[in-house]
């Protein structure tokens, strides 16, 4: 396949070097406008730009950029993987994405990012599901430059966790747009935004990113715990939202898949 990316960060650099030991070849990335200039060949500053007979589109520029070039790209035909979940908790900007694929033929593929089990949450939902909840839990620094530091004082806190929010899955994603991307993909896996239970915990005895599930229905139950790393180049960037990327376009480019 050619393949654009979006965006030059720690998750796309990540994506282009597993891709350089593929068989698909990188035909642009797509950068902001003022890079242009500066940047290497084969970058550009909008979808227009791109060039003809792409066949993916790749997101790991994070929620602006999905809100800015997603319909775009979707219109023209061309399905589009991104890392950037939570955005998809905006209704309008679901329904205006959904809407683009539909003019476009296109498909947009949502990368599983930092958790797994999302594959028996969908697999319950076709029966009942009666309650799913979700649980991310990062050291106080983890939280930084969000909302919690207006709930809570991160600096002080130097053991023990405390909860700074409870609540649905679409306000959690809302209001902590860097930090509920997972939240958002239990909420589509299973029983959506405003059914799943989400609380997110700044906790002073962890170094890592630790997500869990929890889920009841006709099924059984079940619980999920991963410990995530971050990539060496972004602590903010989780390893497995990059892998998750790579897994997709494994995925969509296999005749046998699961």
């Amino acid at each position: 396949m050619r393949i654009a990316i979006i965006g030059t960060g720690a998750i796309a650099s990540y994506v282009q070097d597993a891709i350089a030991a593929t068989s698909h070849t990188i035909a642009a990335f797509l950068v902001r406008p003022e890079n242009v200039s500066e940047a290497p060949e084969h970058r550009v500053g909008s979808v227009a730009a791109l060039p003809d007979e792409l066949d993916l589109v790749i997101d790991c520029a994070g929620h602006g950029a999905l809100r800015e070039h997603g319909t775009a790209i979707l219109e023209r035909g061309l399905d589009l993987v991104s890392v950037s979940i939570g955005a998809l908790a905006d209704t309008d900007l679901s329904g205006a994405l959904e809407a683009a694929a539909a003019r476009g033929n296109a498909r947009l593929h949502l990368a599983s990012g930092a958790i797994g089990a999302l594959d028996c949450l969908q697999s319950a939902r076709i029966g009942t599901l009666e309650a799913v909840t979700y649980v991310g839990r990062k050291p106080p620094a983890g939280w930084k430059n969000s909302l919690a530091e207006t709930l809570i004082d991160l600096d002080s806190l130097q053991s023990g966790a405390v909860t700074h929010f409870h609540g649905s899955a679409r306000e959690a994603a809302l209001q902590f747009p860097k930090n509920a991307n997972v939240a958002a993909a239990v909420a589509l896996a299973g029983v959506g935004f405003e059914s799943t239970e989400v609380r997110l915990i700044a906790d002073a005895d962890t170094f890592e990113n630790v997500h869990e599930i929890e889920a009841l229905g006709d099924f059984g139950s079940f619980q999920f715990r991963i410990r995530g790393k971050s990539l060496p180049d972004n602590p903010r960037s989780s390893a497995l939202a990059a892998m998750s990327v790579v897994s997709k376009l494994d995925q969509m480019s296999s005749r046998i898949t699961i």
